[in-house]
């Protein structure tokens, strides 16, 4: 099945772009229907609209609560019938009323291996912490930051002439082979959440 895509997106959007690439090119079946924005100046709204993508831009600056703002954000995914929401570099923290709003239907994808380095600036924590391995991690959002539930992680070593950005720049090019890879799964309907009672769901992927 074609998912049904609404991407958030607060920043450059490579994220974004490896999506619209993949499904140019044919493999990934998915419908990005609007890309949304918290800043004006995202250059994320500059890919989508090149890609034809529908835009819009919800500043959260102009809502007196969260709750507000993310009524809005709903509203404007409802509008453009999504049904799947991608986190790609949106810097928000999402209130529990848009997570019932999309209940395990919301993927985010985050530059280290959680739950090491939740959080903001992940590559230089793990730079900082001196780490030999880090890598991103896809995974569904719940009412925690970085906390929800792994669908799949990739590794990467630390070489020692790494510094900020040469890290952030080989992280992401794992960070765009990987959500593409996951919304795929997601595609076919491969994923599913398992709920254990007194424990964390656990997400299984069924083989091809």
């Amino acid at each position: 099945m074609s998912l049904a895509l609404g991407v958030l997106v607060s920043g450059s959007g490579t994220n974004l772009q490896a999506i619209l690439d993949a499904s140019q090119a044919g493999a990934l079946d998915v419908d990005v229907r609007v890309v949304i924005s918290n800043r004006p100046d995202a250059k994320a709204l500059e890919r989508a609209a090149r890609a034809g993508v529908q835009t819009a831009v919800v500043p959260h600056g102009a809502f007196e609560t969260r709750e507000a703002f993310d009524d809005e954000l709903i509203a404007t995914l409802r509008r453009h019938d999504c049904e799947w929401i991608v986190l790609a570099g949106f810097m928000r923290v999402l209130t529990p009323r848009f997570l019932r709003a999309f209940a395990e239907r919301i993927v985010n994808i985050h530059p280290a291996l959680l739950p090491a380095f939740p959080g903001t600036r992940a590559q230089q924590q793990a730079l900082d912490y001196g780490v030999k391995i880090t890598g991103c991690t896809v995974h569904f959002v719940d009412e925690g930051v970085d906390t929800g539930p792994v669908i799949a992680q990739r590794a990467l070593t630390i070489q020692d002439a790494d510094d900020l950005d040469s890290l952030t720049r080989r992280l992401l090019e794992l960070e765009h082979a990987l959500l593409v890879e996951v919304l795929g799964w997601l595609a076919a309907g491969r994923v599913h959440v398992e709920s254990r009672p007194g424990q964390r769901p656990k997400v299984r992927v069924r083989p091809a």
